[in-house]
């Protein structure tokens, strides 16, 4: 009788055959349709779609490749080889269709890499393929109520009877599992659902695993065995699984699933029935696939500072071997809330470092108070890197760049595209593509409007760890060489005290980007600047700097030079030798006098400016790659109009100190030959009226607006395309909704101490593209009326500083109906200034 390894031999040697044969199949498939196919169709589509299955054909053929060299395990194989089959089988049924869908295709070729990457791996290390970034523990929890309740109501209770995908979305470690966890286990759930499957990637990982598991768990008479289940192809499993859930109302949940994981035929899967069914599914990005229009995103936060305490005190008092003399104290409790700052509200970081303190604690007998002061966050950035190594590739060098800013600090959109532009990591125009894979991997989070984004702590201390390993970069305390290593540094971060600066000049011809934190007296001598030969970027933004030393200008490679919000007073005329500058910002620089030197400046490509001195008018005419100005006096533009035709390429311009003797007439007929001119701030004096803005309609390419200072009235009309409009301190008599309301485009709107009468009006049909509304410091607001029909669009509405804002006002006619009706965003300041009961009413989500 043959041993078991001789069996075990034979029958590998049959399922890679098999394996072989039904790839070589595919492949034979795809290529005679390929090349036998004959259409009228338009040669462009055609040229895609040829581009798109040859592409699909060779990665199979590399497959195929892989399975006959590698010696790979039985039903690993299985596993993958019926998932090729199946993306294959999409492609051709895609190419057979004319469809032209990039998102589709590109879905496809990601998961075919993906399996290609882990089938490389297997064998050689399994225990990688079913990694998870999933580490979360939810053996506490805290701070969910809110979220589970807005989840019952708004989506998985409510949101009608039609199917719906909702997807928790957030960074690796913040409560993703635990929520769905909580919501998958709500009596509500168990006694709406009868049918409920739950599917972790940290058990499965092809969609052959997934259907089978899901298959098990909704088939309540175990009719099909496991191995009857292994041996049906993905096509099979997928009609058997809508069979199961064919006519009964279910809850799904895929909990951490691959981004790359081509979903499409598996969503055909699932019955689409009026009974309420849900398909729920946690991971850190929004996947290509769930882009069908019936799907809501819910976005998690960290734990404010609350939550954050109690989870700490949970995680570090329970469940561990403290005696009670020895559990934490509650006089270090504000010691305690400070170290617990450095790990941003994030659950993860709060329980290790709670787990860690305790076991230090029984283990060595340290007092509390050394524990505090020598917390290690190692253990935590380890748990992270998994969410790191599943990042797309070509954000990794924008990730490492966010090690160059101060923690917990809030970016300006602009701003880092402009410095990863200075330093090589994108190219001019395509900034927002890599902007939302930051926000769309959970690596960002976009703060109150879409132009400013923010790192969590400790997401940010693992960008400054890898930096320090792949980048050459170096953080110096106080500008002193403390580096560990002599190897080259090209990116450096200063942190200075507010005594004397002290510096070396070691190495510094490698550094490219230089950043300083902290503030003080910048002290060098001239020697200090020469020796950056190289430096493409200094930020010396926030700083507390009061002279710019005459040398900058020594630093002829520099493209990228941020000295806003300091105590600058005058800037050198060496700037001007800084031929190859591209980005100076000087702005909240209170009265800095500028030189006549900008006209020299000739690859200026954005200048920031406010609160400036200027002896003689600006010569900005010559600056022709000029795209960004702000702020610039009315008067300096309207000096001489004659060169300005020539800046072609102006997109966003800030106008300041427009008051009635302003010549508004001859302003607008300059920016009207702005043909590329989209986004426009006219700002004037708080306590003086600005000039009559009627022609402000001539603008036809405008697309955003900004309005800053005393209005007497609204323009008749505004440009035509117009998407986004702020008004801030206009302090109108007279209610701007019944003008506004008629703006064809308008997406945002935005109205901050504008308004100062007390009632709105939102007539009939009005706003019809309106999706954020923020209403800020409307004092005397005491009802607002809502007509039919009207700003039926909106997804997300802001309310601070509204004191006498009530719901016994009629303000709920206004707003409650969208709230309750949608996937809607509602934000109430949390303040004493807004009306106790309409913040409750508002936010009241209990299902």
């Amino acid at each position: 009788m043959p041993s078991r390894k001789k069996r075990n031999r034979k029958r590998f040697g049959r399922s890679r055959k098999r394996s072989e044969a039904l790839l070589l199949s595919v492949i034979q498939k795809l290529d005679i349709n390929y090349r036998q196919d004959e259409t009228n169709k338009d040669e462009i589509v055609l040229m895609f779609l040829d581009k798109e299955i040859e592409r699909v054909i060779r990665e199979m053929k590399e497959i195929l490749d892989i399975v006959r060299d590698k010696k790979l395990e039985e039903r690993s194989l299985d596993f993958f080889v019926y998932d090729l089959v199946d993306v294959a089988n999409d492609a051709l049924y895609l190419y057979k269709q004319r469809e032209d869908n990039y998102i589709f295709y590109e879905s496809i070729h990601r998961w075919i890499g993906e399996i290609k990457k882990q089938m490389l791996k297997l064998g050689d290390d399994e225990s990688n393929m079913r990694s998870s970034e999933n580490v979360e523990d939810d053996t506490y929890v805290v701070g969910l109520d809110e979220d589970v309740k807005m989840l019952l109501r708004k989506s998985i209770i409510g949101g009608g009877e039609y199917s719906k995908n909702i997807l928790i979305k957030g960074m690796s470690g913040i409560g993703k599992t635990t929520l769905a966890r909580e919501i998958y286990n709500h009596p509500t759930v168990i006694e709406r659902f009868k049918h409920r499957a739950w599917v972790s990637n940290s058990t499965n990982f092809t969609m052959n695993e997934l259907l089978i598991k899901l298959i098990q768990q909704v088939d309540p008479h175990n009719l099909h065995t496991s191995s009857l289940l292994e041996n049906m192809d993905n096509r099979r499993l997928r009609d058997l699984l809508r069979q199961h859930l064919k006519g009964k109302r279910y809850l799904i949940v895929l909990d951490d699933v691959p981004k790359q994981m081509h979903l499409t035929s598996f969503l055909e899967a699932l019955p689409y029935e009026v009974n309420g069914s849900r398909l729920l599914l946690t991971s850190h990005t929004t996947h290509m696939n769930l882009t069908l229009g019936n799907e809501d995103v819910h976005m998690m936060d960290c734990l404010d500072s609350k939550h954050s305490w109690q989870l700490f005190l949970k995680t570090i008092n329970h469940g561990n071997k403290l005696t009670g003399e020895h559990k934490f104290p509650k006089t270090l409790e504000l010691m305690g809330k400070q170290m617990l700052r450095k790990c941003g509200g994030l659950p993860l970081a709060i329980k290790e470092v709670g787990k860690q303190l305790a076991e230090k604690k029984v283990s060595e007998g340290i007092e509390w108070e050394q524990l505090l002061e020598s917390v290690d966050f190692g253990s935590t950035l380890k748990l992270l890197e998994p969410f790191y190594h599943k990042l797309d590739p070509k954000l990794d060098s924008c990730f490492l760049s966010m090690a160059f800013f101060k923690e917990n600090t809030t970016l300006r959109a602009e701003k880092l595209a402009q410095i990863w532009f200075a330093g090589g990591v994108v190219s001019r125009y395509n900034y927002q593509s890599y902007l939302d894979g930051l926000i769309n991997e959970s690596v960002i989070e976009v703060k109150e409007k879409r132009t400013e984004y923010r790192m969590n702590v400790v997401l940010h201390m693992l960008s400054i760890q890898k930096a320090e390993e792949k980048l050459g970069f170096e953080i110096l305390r106080n500008g002193g060489n403390n580096r560990p290593s002599q190897t080259p540094c090209h990116h450096r971060v200063i942190i200075c005290s507010r005594d004397k600066f002290n510096y070396s000049t070691d190495q510094d011809t490698h550094i490219v980007s230089l950043f300083f934190h902290g503030g003080g007296y910048l002290d060098t001598r001239p020697s200090y600047w020469k020796s950056f030969e190289q430096l493409k970027i200094l930020d010396l933004e926030d700083f507390g700097l009061k002279i710019l030393p005459e040398t900058i200008g020594t630093l002829m490679e520099l493209i990228y030079l941020g000295l806003r919000n300091n105590y600058i007073k005058e800037l050198p005329q060496s700037l001007g030798c800084l031929g190859n500058l591209e980005v100076l910002d000087i702005a909240q620089n209170f009265m800095v006098e500028v030189p006549d030197i900008i006209w020299e400046m000739d690859s200026l490509c954005h200048l920031y400016l406010s609160d400036v001195i200027i002896r003689k008018p600006l010569k900005i005419q010559t600056l022709v790659f000029l795209e960004t100005l702000s702020y610039i006096s009315v008067d300096n533009w309207t000096y001489e109009l004659s060169g300005f035709k020539m800046l072609n390429l102006l997109k966003k311009l800030g106008i300041e100190e427009l008051d009635g003797n302003s010549d508004v007439s001859k302003l607008f007929e300059s920016l009207a030959d702005l043909k590329n001119l989209k986004h426009l701030v006219l700002r004037g004096y708080r306590f003086i009226s600005m000039p009559c803005l009627d022609e402000l309609h001539i603008l036809q390419s405008l697309k955003t607006l900004k309005l800053d200072g005393l209005l007497g009235r609204l323009p008749t009309s505004f440009p035509p395309y117009l998407e986004s409009l702020t008004l801030v301190n206009s302090c109108l008599d007279e209610d701007p909704m019944p003008l506004l309301r008629k703006l064809p485009a308008l997406e945002n709107l935005k109205l901050q101490n504008a308004y100062t009468g007390q009632q709105m009006v939102i007539l009939h049909d009005g706003f019809p593209e309106l999706k954020v509304l923020c209403i800020e410091e409307l004092w005397n607001l005491r009802n607002a009326q809502r007509g039919k029909g009207a700003m039926y669009r909106l997804e997300k509405l802001e309310i601070h500083n509204c004191p006498h804002l009530d719901i016994h006002s009629g303000a709920m006619a206004c707003f409650k109906y969208l709230v309750e009706s949608k996937n809607f965003v509602a934000r109430i300041m949390d303040s004493d200034l807004i009306s106790e009961n309409f913040a409750a009413e508002m936010m009241n989500l209990n299902p």
